[in-house]
């Protein structure tokens, strides 16, 4: 494992803790302490990812994420203060790929990259059997099990079940899901996706109020955990 991990803070503390993590676990760390030196950096480096902050001097971490946006499909996971939930959602917007919020766990940072970093690099790849903690789901059977039960899914739960698990830890907003199950943009009520989210989870999940497989990203969709 080499993969670059450019960190982009102000603080040098959180800089400091982010490399040493992150290189602990075999990756190599760059930084920057600006949006204006993020961009540089990037453009000269080539990372494979970008940890960024929001809030930086100067050219923010959204203005960053924009004008990487326009050059570069390069994987972004912005830090955030609990308080900025607009600016997660519109960095998501933008394309970034992941958030997570500050102060946090070094050990999820560290998590959160290998995820994003296993999503991208892995594309869609559609395995014939895709498997999480007791969930089984064979693509190719349009069957899934708990545990050794066959579980009774109607066509569209198996399509978004499927369509998430290909990309574990991807946030898929509702409109995206909806296109998966129409085929093309669809202008419909957008919350029919609860209902069938809503459905699936009755059927996979052992508690309800506190959901293992589907999650919900608050105020943008939901995603898949296989690290169960």
């Amino acid at each position: 494992m080499n993969e670059t991990i450019l960190v982009v803070d102000d603080e040098p503390k959180i800089v400091k803790l982010a490399r040493d993590y992150l290189e602990k676990s075999g990756f190599r760390v760059i930084s920057a302490g600006d949006g204006d030196a993020a961009l540089t950096v990037a453009r000269h480096n080539k990372p494979d990812l970008i940890v960024l902050d929001l809030m930086l001097p100067g050219m923010d971490g959204l203005d960053v994420c924009r004008a990487l946006r326009r050059e570069s499909d390069v994987p972004i996971i912005m830090l955030t203060a609990r308080s900025e939930e607009s600016d997660q959602l519109i960095g998501l917007e933008l394309g970034a790929d992941d958030y997570i919020t500050k102060p946090f766990s070094p050990r999820a940072l560290v998590a959160r990259v290998r995820a994003v970093l296993r999503r991208v690099q892995g594309g869609m790849r559609q395995p014939g059997i895709i498997n999480a903690g007791n969930l089984k789901i064979d693509l190719e059977g349009h069957r899934a099990y708990v545990g050794e039960e066959i579980i009774h899914l109607t066509r569209n739960e198996f399509k978004l079940l499927a369509v998430m698990a290909q990309q574990p830890g991807q946030i898929f907003k509702r409109s995206q899901l909806l296109e998966h199950l129409h085929g093309v943009a669809y202008d419909g009520y957008d919350r029919s996706v609860d209902s069938h989210i809503k459905n699936l989870r009755r059927k996979i999940e052992v508690d309800l109020a506190n959901p293992q497989f589907i999650q919900t990203v608050y105020g943008v969709g939901y995603r898949f955990n296989d690290e169960v």
